[in-house]
């Protein structure tokens, strides 16, 4: 069961990424448009999705829904949350293009990366 709300969470979370992505396209955004904003799910010790593209100023929000602490920490530094308990939540807003690789300080083998166009 957990399996299933796992990978179902992973579904909707990049659906939902292409719809923001897709909001934020050059020529799709209207003047006056607030940033995209997109969720990353930290579950099953794993980060999802594990490989997310988003457009110059998306904010991205991590949220553990394990029930031991994680962190978000980019390879470069850049951003870094501080322990996420169950049901916490991280935002960074993503201002310069670029592949922006990342791991829980915690669990080191917990990768992901946001690429930024």
């Amino acid at each position: 069961m957990k399996k299933a709300r796992w990978i179902l969470g992973v579904v909707l979370t990049v659906l939902a990424a292409f719809a923001s992505v897709a909001v934020t396209q050059p020529g799709a955004a209207k003047a006056g448009d607030q940033s995209a904003s997109v969720e990353v799910k930290i579950d099953n010790f794993s980060f999802g999705p594990a490989s997310l593209t988003v457009a110059a100023g998306t904010t991205v929000t991590w949220t553990n829904n394990d029930d031991v602490p994680h962190t978000v920490v980019s390879d470069d530094k850049v951003f870094k949350s501080k322990a996420l308990d169950t049901d916490d939540k991280f935002s960074y807003t993503f201002t310069k293009p670029g592949t922006y690789n990342y791991f829980c300080s915690v669990h080191p083998k917990m990768t992901a990366k946001v690429v930024v166009r």
